[in-house]
């Protein structure tokens, strides 16, 4: 099948001259997987995202279902959630049996609502897992003081958000464990691959013994293995890709933040057009630029502009609570999140990546104008 082609993408890899290199030595090594670059990439992650203790793995799926297995989640535990998200928070969950417990969102940062929250403690929670969503922090830091009040334990996902902060904290390290994700859309990408970050060397270690199988010492002739684990590794390929990535952060999201103030630029007078909040506290790294028009002509907005060749999509549509195997398991219906619900039927994911050109830009904004038009 013949792969479409757009004109302007809704994402696009930046990989720099340095990430070629770092490639070039892995593939002139005779190590591909467990080498060098995963601790050099594990060591300048924790460095520049302000963690204690970096483990690569293979994917942000992967960190999640980690994070759960070393928080302790077991079946009969309820982890409070977000039903805006991708599908992958709330699915590590379940892959412990636990049971997700979802509360609404709040309008600004698209994060949980940390007012609702104490009214979906019982004696099962064990852990909350806030999302940072779109490349903005959510109010973590109330959620943090919420999660000590009660005694439970902080799992962020923070796969869309590496770099923003919360009252000039960084994402990522208020809680006891974090998952970073990336994919090639994401401002880290390795192509496939993650990152679980946590605070003490102890689950660092059992991490890093959980993602290779298990394996209570890497480096004895003697396979042993102290409890169940996974192949959760990521290649030296991709950790080569990931240390060159995370050095550039701060100048990746510079310029993704630059695309982002022209959009705000040009699209700030088109009164069907609600841009982004940017939450008083928040920062953002902008992993996707996600505008929101009135509900009953978003679909035929998107479908105008595919097919101008501009890629857009939904974002999160449906909603968690809302997908087939979610209604099937648990029951739930229209109108139990009403806000998360609200902002997934009216948000388009608008193309945005570091080398985004302001031509580029300006023709997605005329597009849009036009489809907008259109379907008036």
């Amino acid at each position: 099948m013949k792969k479409t082609t757009f004109k302007i993408p809704l994402s696009k890899p930046d990989l720099s001259s340095q990430a070629h290199i770092y490639v070039n030595e892995v593939l002139s090594s005779d190590v591909l997987s467990m080498g060098p670059f995963i601790d050099q990439f594990e060591a300048e992650f924790s460095k520049q995202l302000q963690v204690s203790y970096s483990v690569a793995v293979s994917s942000g799926t992967a960190a999640l279902h980690l994070a759960m297995i070393l928080a302790g989640i077991k079946e009969g535990d309820e982890v409070i959630a977000s039903p805006f998200s991708f599908i992958a928070s709330s699915n590590s969950i379940l892959y412990q049996s636990a049971k997700p417990v979802f509360i609404d969102i709040e309008e600004e940062t698209l994060g949980m609502n940390p007012a609702a929250i104490e009214g979906a403690i019982n004696a099962n929670t064990r852990a909350i897992l806030p999302t940072h969503v779109f490349g903005q922090a959510c109010r973590i830091d109330e959620i943090a003081d919420l999660a000590t009040k009660h005694g439970l334990l902080l799992i962020e996902d923070n796969c869309e958000s590496p770099g923003s902060t919360r009252n000039n904290q960084l994402a990522g390290s208020f809680g006891q464990f974090a998952a970073y994700g990336f994919y090639p859309n994401k401002p880290i990408t390795t192509g496939e691959g993650g990152m679980l970050t946590t605070n003490t060397d102890e689950m660092g270690k059992r991490a890093k013994s959980l993602r290779n199988q298990g394996r209570s010492d890497l480096f004895k002739d003697v396979l042993l293995h102290d409890e169940l684990g996974y192949n959760y590794r990521l290649s030296e390929i991709n950790a080569a890709i990931g240390f060159a990535q995370v050095q550039e952060l701060n100048h990746s999201i510079t310029k993704r933040r630059a695309v982002a103030a022209q959009y705000n630029h040009l699209l700030s007078d088109i009164p069907e057009v609600q841009i982004p909040f940017v939450a008083a506290g928040s920062t953002h790294v902008w992993f996707v630029y996600a505008i929101r028009v009135d509900s009953r002509r978003r679909d035929a907005v998107i479908k105008s502009l595919l097919s101008k060749g501009i890629q857009c999509r939904a974002y999160f549509s449906p909603c968690i609570h809302l997908q087939p195997f979610y209604k099937q398991k648990f029951g739930f219906k229209e109108g139990d999140f009403p806000m998360a619900e609200k902002v997934s039927k009216e948000t388009i994911a608008l193309p945005i990546y570091q080398q985004m050109t302001e031509s580029e830009i300006v023709q997605v904004v005329e597009a849009l104008k036009e489809s907008l038009l259109e379907t008036s």
